[in-house]
């Protein structure tokens, strides 16, 4: 696959009279590829949004390299704007004019045929809506506008900073949708969002920053998988005992009202096994799986709290151990921004 944007080392600094210099970005990688649906995730303040206006020449970065199309951004980035649609925190539109005209005159002005303006409106359920003034659109629907306006150009990259913002789970569901599709068409797709259970259901490849750098990214099962503790939920008829008995396997065992979860066990015919030699049959045996929220959770926040093991650079590492500050979990060569 070839690279559709590459940053390497990035690093961004603000100078306010409050704050003094406050780094935004401190060497942050980010590798995305053709045909991917790629989240970025981070917190707030975490460098995100910084780092797709550095990449979209809307401020200019202090070091590092990066390139949009297998061009040098900002250097040369005006060869491959017409092939990139990009949507940085929340466009403003003139409210007398209607989502149509709007459209029309963005079209008119980047050289678009006006034909489009239909065609994006009916991609992101507006069409119906297009003659209303856009100044009685809801958060939602003028959030829709905002990529159907990024869609003009039927662009090979698409670029979106939080897309289902203000949308109703209906909306978020027909916006996952739209992003399917345009995948499926071969658009590749980086989503900046913090909606984790949307970006683990619509993205196939994550990265994750923290104060300005990346602390994981790959392909969202393996992110998911260097967290896997290997835990169950069981239930059986006598818990407090069978807690014993597995206690003394010297697994980790943590009982709950109704059951009991077990961490430390690969294989769960140990646990059955186990519990049937002495009597005790297993009424329910379930992998509990890590999902992007927890793993997001433990990543970001503050690594004094983190109970997580962390797979870093292929090594495992106990919570606050040097070199927890990255995770790589792709096996490629990976480089790879919120104020």
């Amino acid at each position: 696959m070839s690279a559709v944007i590459e940053i390497a080392g990035l690093r961004k600094a603000f100078h306010t009279a409050r704050q003094g210099r406050r780094i935004a970005v401190d060497g942050f990688d980010l590798l995305v590829e053709a045909g991917q649906i790629h989240g970025f995730l981070g917190p707030n303040g975490s460098g995100k949004t910084t780092t797709l206006r550095a990449l979209l020449g809307l401020v200019r970065a202090d070091e590092g390299r990066m390139s949009v199309l297998g061009a040098s951004s900002p250097e040369r980035l005006a060869d491959v704007t017409g092939r990139v649609g990009a949507i940085v925190e929340s466009p403003q539109f003139f409210g007398n004019f209607t989502a149509r005209k709007t459209l029309r005159l963005l079209a008119l002005a980047g050289g678009v045929p006006t034909d489009r303006v239909d065609q994006v409106l009916e991609q992101v359920g507006l069409r119906d809506r297009g003659d209303e003034r856009v100044k009685g659109y809801s958060l939602g629907m003028k959030q829709r506008l905002a990529v159907a306006s990024a869609l003009l150009k039927n662009p090979e990259l698409l670029i979106l900073d939080e897309p289902a913002n203000g949308l109703d789970p209906a909306g978020i569901r027909e916006m996952r949708d739209l992003m399917r599709s345009l995948a499926a068409a071969g658009v590749t797709v980086l989503i900046s969002s913090h909606i984790l259970a949307e970006i683990q259901l619509i993205c196939d490849h994550v990265t994750i920053v923290s104060r300005g750098r990346r602390v994981a990214h790959g392909r969202v099962d393996e992110v998911l998988a260097g967290f896997d503790q290997h835990e169950w939920r069981i239930r059986v008829a006598e818990p407090e005992r069978a807690g014993e008995l597995l206690g003394r396997l010297g697994v980790s065992v943590t009982a709950h009202p109704d059951h009991l979860v077990v961490a430390g066990v690969d294989d769960p015919e140990l646990i059955s096994r186990t519990l049937g030699e002495q009597g005790l049959w297993v009424r329910e045996l379930v992998p509990l799986r890590p999902d992007l929220e927890s793993v997001f959770l433990e990543l970001t926040g503050d690594s004094r709290h983190l109970d997580v093991p962390r797979q870093v650079d292929g090594a495992v590492h106990p919570p606050g151990a040097p070199g927890d500050a990255v995770i790589d979990l792709d096996v490629r060569e990976s480089r790879g921004v919120d104020a």
